[in-house]
């Protein structure tokens, strides 16, 4: 999710709300193009963190230190030096732009009152947080930008600030019909702004854009995101890929109306932050409610500032997880396509294998009718007496009837060995498949490093890893998911098939539930019963879960098997994870866990 005008606008609202009025306490440069302001208002202290990183540039409060230099860099010497002290006087975003403008009160050498800006530009990789005076003049910024950088605007000590106009965009606070002025957190930064846009506007507007209508809208109007201007066009209920400057009118009117309603929420300050999660993943996050994924689960989250900590938080443990598990994916993907080839090649050779039984009736027939053959005949025709049909057997003329026939019973021999050999390995290399891609599912729901410590070992125990020389077995500390139905009832899922073994075979009783997704790779979900009777919404929730982590998460439905623990088995030299059972109940359902909660 981008950090868009809109986003900003709340986490605006927001700062104006905790931190007017308050008095910097203490200035902070942790890194070199972030800083971690301490703001002491109505008695409690708050930390504000501002950062102008080019890859993920933020604004947020909160709760968490970080440590500093032990010697401060410049520029936060410089803003200590005026702004220690400073009192916060307003705090504001100029239109949808994504600028934060903080106005700050301080007492110069000698006294007397003087008036400074501390600008935060969240604009990627031209992020920048920058020191101005009253005249808007640059005192100082975390990044200095020169004309050999930007022909567009240097951002120099001495030099006039502005904000630079690079994209021909319209103000769609605009369309909201309120006037906003400098005092508020959202501002009109000119008087062009003064009139408000219409659906003239807006119908104009797109007629100009032969592209995607989502595209059109956030290329057109200051502070939309694609997410943002695909979720306007979910609301007005028109395709968001749609060319724009086609539309007709009732289409038009139903974006303009979905558009001026969500000005107007901005700039009434009700603002509704979520997260939204795919499954346990977060998918992305804004400032209201993203109603085009309403098959997924949402969070509502009081503050924008946990919003965006919490978010970028999780996507970072996510994105940890997959780096680090990135050699051993590829050892399983290396080792699942060398025993697909060699599972392709086996079914090949047994399809050749088929015509062994031919063979072994051609030279029965020869041995039979070789008597009457003529001789440098080079076939001969035959009652098939297996099934009352003449055929026709082709014949080498320069061999006996007799050596023909021994010809024929040496093929059929060859290929009936083949086929029994064939028989044994295609059922192995099928279940090393099989194995292979339980791990690979196993790879994908890994959400910490001890996770990934316990498919390592299921991969030296299987010999696709060496285990290092003078090295011990490691020790496992991870455990299943844990969850609580509904009802009460408590539903464990493994993570990987040494906790799917442990969970089925030395956790669940003889009466608990056991569910698994029908020949699909997944985890085991084990439903703890404690001998009462349970429910259907229960076996529904559990079922949801064997769909969730198990390879079919995408499919619309998914069939799972269920059966009670005593009816699965596992049998002998069976690898992790591998179970039987002969006698169960199945049901096909959505893979929707969001009603559930995790403990």
């Amino acid at each position: 999710m981008a950090f868009d005008g809109i986003t900003i606008a709340n986490i605006t609202k927001e700062l104006s709300e905790t931190l007017l009025g308050g008095r910097i306490y203490k200035i902070a440069q942790p890194e070199s193009d972030e800083l971690l302001i301490t703001v002491k208002n109505n008695g409690s202290q708050h930390r504000l963190l501002l950062s102008a990183d080019a890859s993920l540039p933020m604004v947020y409060l909160t709760e968490n230190n970080k440590p500093s230099p032990m010697t401060a860099p410049g520029f936060c010497m410089l803003l200590r030096k005026h702004l220690q002290n400073a009192r916060i006087t307003a705090i504001s975003q100029p239109g949808l732009e994504r600028i934060i403008h903080l106005r700050l009160e301080h007492l110069n050498e000698l006294g007397d009152l003087c008036e400074k800006k501390l600008i935060v530009e969240i604009m990627g990789k031209h992020s920048n947080i920058i020191f101005c005076d009253d005249q808007d003049r640059i005192i100082d910024s975390i990044k200095h930008i020169s004309g050999m950088v930007s022909s567009v605007r240097e951002v120099l000590p001495g030099r006039p600030y502005f904000i630079p106009q690079t994209q021909d965009k319209w103000n769609p606070l605009r369309f909201s019909g309120k006037y906003i002025l400098e005092d508020s957190p959202l501002f009109i930064k000119s008087s062009e702004d003064c009139e408000a846009l219409t659906y003239v506007n807006l119908s104009a507007h797109m007629r100009e854009k032969p592209m995607p209508l989502y595209k059109a809208l956030y290329t057109t109007y200051t502070g939309l995101s694609p997410i943002m201007a695909q979720e306007l066009c979910y609301r007005a209920g028109i395709d968001a890929d749609m060319p724009a400057n086609v539309l007709e009118e009732p289409a038009l009117q139903a974006v303009y109306k979905a558009l001026s309603d969500l000005m107007g929420q901005i700039a009434d300050g009700t603002f509704s932050p979520v997260i939204v999660y795919d499954g346990r993943v977060p998918l992305e996050y804004a400032a209201f409610p993203l109603t085009l994924y309403n098959d997924k689960a949402s969070q509502n989250v009081p503050f924008i500032s946990d919003v965006l900590e919490r978010y970028y938080a999780e996507r970072s443990v996510v994105t940890r997880i997959r780096q680090k598990s990135v050699d051993l994916r590829k050892i399983v993907q290396t080792a699942l396509e060398r025993n697909v080839k060699k599972y392709d090649l086996q079914l090949r050779q047994m399809k050749d294998t088929e015509k062994r039984d031919k063979y072994k009736v051609y030279g029965e027939l020869i041995n039979t009718y070789g008597y009457n053959v003529e001789p440098d005949a080079k076939s001969m025709e035959a009652l098939n007496y297996y099934t009352n049909e003449t055929v026709t057997i082709p014949l080498d003329n320069t061999l006996t009837p007799q050596e023909n026939a021994q010809k024929y019973f040496d093929k059929y021999g060859k290929l009936k060995r083949t086929y029994e050999a064939l028989s044994e390995l295609t059922i192995q290399v099928k279940e090393e498949i099989e194995h292979l891609e339980s791990i690979l599912a196993s790879l994908d729901i890994a959400m910490q490093e001890e996770d990934l410590v316990q498919i390592r070992e299921e991969l030296v125990e299987s010999g696709y890893i060496r285990r290092k020389g003078g090295t011990k077995k490691v020790k496992i500390t991870c455990k299943p998911f844990h969850y609580v139905s509904s009802d009460g009832f408590h539903i464990y899922v493994g993570k990987n098939n040494f906790q799917n073994d442990e969970l089925t075979f030395k956790f669940a009783n003889g009466g608990d539930w056991w569910f698994h997704a029908k020949q699909i790779p997944g985890s085991h979900v084990v439903l703890k019963t404690e001998g009462a009777e349970v429910p259907d919404r229960a076996f529904e929730e559990a079922a949801r879960l064997a769909a969730y982590y198990s390879k079919g998460r995408e499919q619309d439905k998914v069939e799972i098997d269920y059966v009670q623990k005593k009816h699965v088995k596992k049998p002998a030299g069976a690898k992790p994870g591998f179970v039987v059972y002969y006698t169960n109940y199945s049901m096909a359902i959505d893979s929707d866990i969001s009603g559930l909660t995790e403990v």
